[in-house]
């Protein structure tokens, strides 16, 4: 497998001229940079499907009935009949409450949004992390695993989107970044 390399010439004195040439991290090559925005659009549709799915009961897995905008609840049904577990009572207690439904219907729009756009990376990694791991919490124990699932998985994968910059290829991360108020709180990079 071939490294990809880039070239710098570097001149000492009058007359010395050194070619340094540096293998470029993978991240940069082009292929690594499609493959991570094609996870990163593919992670951002599974959060606005989510979103979607539940507004508007499309069937998937919540059926119009229960649809948010004819009065169920996004949150009722997956934590009320989530397993028994560490967790267990408060997921209970909190389920199909106004301020849960709207905070999880929020930061899967949100969350789901960046992604897709490509725009607020760090936020969104952040709060999808910490989004993706309570849902991991309400299924302890895994049904098929002895801690992990795919929570985890997609937790770990939308933190490293960000560090990667994937919002940057078929995204809108590189013209986000020049805004004036993303430059001075680069939080929201």
């Amino acid at each position: 497998m071939a490294v990809p390399e880039h070239e710098t010439e570097v001149r000492h004195g009058r007359d010395t001229l050194v070619r340094v040439v540096a293998a470029k991290p993978l991240t940069e090559s082009p292929a690594a940079r499609y493959t991570w925005a094609v996870a990163r659009l593919a992670l951002g549709w599974v959060f606005v499907w989510a979103f979607l799915d539940k507004t508007f009961g499309l069937g998937h897995e919540t059926p119009s009935a229960k649809a948010w905008i004819d009065g169920g609840s996004p949150t009722e049904g997956f934590l009320k009949n989530s397993p028994t577990g560490p967790f267990e009572g408060f997921y209970h207690d909190i389920a199909g409450a106004a301020w849960a439904d709207w905070l999880f219907m929020i930061g899967l729009a949100g969350i789901g949004a960046a992604l897709i756009l490509g725009v607020g990376m760090r936020l969104a990694a952040a709060a999808g992390a910490l989004l993706l791991v309570m849902m991991w919490t309400v299924v302890l124990p895994p049904e098929n695993n002895l801690f992990m699932d795919d929570h985890l998985i997609y937790a770990v994968l939308v933190v490293g989107l960000a560090l990667v910059s994937a919002g940057d290829t078929l995204g809108l991360g590189r013209w986000w970044s020049r805004l004036g108020f993303v430059k001075r709180l680069p939080f929201l990079k």
